[in-house]
């Protein structure tokens, strides 16, 4: 399976604090079942200043680490973007490192405030698709307004967002208001891929197979694969 979304960096971001930290991820990430990871620190105003340079050399730099201690997970870096008007700026001296292609456009993984879906948003992702960057919104079924009513969601869809909704929600490990918003949006068929988001051991771990499992009981056995395998893999141009 394909993780397109997880925090294993030690030390740039809330996930691992420490290399020992993160190599416990990544065993557990292959125990799970995961052969590839796209690592996603967060790229946030003020609390998180991380760059597509400094994030490539840290992944670069993890890679050998995994190597060296015999764990066969292969790394990708990209990151988790969060809303901001500085974001307009960051594409423009490429800063931001893209998941992957969707057909001829790049995709960045775009975060929106845990809180709410902020008024003029969707101009944003206008603006993105307009320089051919297509937005994946990163764990709708979490964001507070859209638990309420994914009428929320749809500026979103209409304008042709990807949608990443994490597997563990779907498990129940975010509580019943998140996994009944990501079986929802499963049920729509508006779900592109499932990620772990991983940050941590404790709870949420790199874990992929308990939501697949679980939205195969939704979308049926094979969409089931795509979400984890198939369209993972397509946008990051490789195979597991």
């Amino acid at each position: 399976m394909i993780d397109l979304h997880c925090h294993l960096l030690p030390g740039i971001d809330d996930g691992p604090e420490t290399l020992e930290l993160a190599l416990q991820l990544a065993r557990h990430a292959v125990a799970s079942g995961i052969r590839v990871a796209v690592v996603t620190p967060h790229m946030h105003v003020g609390r998180y200043d991380n760059r597509a340079a400094s994030i490539r050399q840290l992944a670069a730099g993890f890679q050998s680490e995994l190597d060296r201690a015999g764990i066969d997970l292969r790394l990708q870096a990209a990151a988790e973007v969060r809303l901001d008007h500085e974001v307009i700026s960051w594409i423009g001296e490429g800063h931001v490192p893209f998941l992957g292609r969707w057909g001829t456009e790049n995709v960045m993984l775009l975060e929106l405030p845990h809180s709410h879906v902020p008024v003029g948003a969707d101009k944003l992702v206008e603006w993105l698709l307009k320089q051919g960057i297509r937005p994946m919104i990163a764990h709708p079924e979490r964001n507070k307004d859209i638990m309420r009513s994914t009428d929320k969601l749809l500026p979103f869809i209409r304008l042709g967002c990807l949608l990443q909704v994490t597997a563990g929600a779907v498990a129940g490990r975010f509580g019943e208001g998140a996994r009944d918003r990501a079986i929802d949006l499963l049920g729509k068929g508006w779900v592109t891929v499932l990620a772990s988001d991983a940050h941590n051991m404790e709870a949420r771990p790199p874990e992929l197979e308990p939501g697949r499992s679980a939205a195969a009981a939704i979308v049926g056995e094979d969409e089931s694969w795509n979400l984890v395998r198939h369209r993972p893999a397509k946008i990051i141009g490789s195979a597991v």
